[in-house]
């Protein structure tokens, strides 16, 4: 079995992660930015993705925005938009 992932936040990171929650116009930011807060609050990724969102997600979404989020911050969030290759062929 695999291990649970986690999310340790420092002060700095939750006020952040909450501030972009909270007052940030992109909707998909405040969205990835109130399930990493859920993680980090000690849910599963697996559970917020199923039913602590207002959509459910794929869990795997939610381990991407963990991943991303680990290796490169709220930037990385940003950097990152949904929808793929797709979204660049238009």
């Amino acid at each position: 079995m695999a291990a649970r992932r986690t999310l340790e936040l420092k002060t700095r990171q939750r006020q952040e992660l909450a501030e972009y929650r909270d007052h940030d116009p992109r909707p998909y930011l405040r969205e990835r930015c109130g399930a990493l807060l859920k993680i980090a609050a000690g849910a599963t990724a697996h559970a917020v993705a199923r039913w602590g969102l207002l959509k459910p997600r794929d869990p795997d979404t939610l381990y991407g925005w963990l991943r991303i989020y680990e290796a490169e911050g709220v930037s990385g969030l940003v950097a990152h938009q949904h929808g793929g290759d797709r979204r660049r062929c238009l």
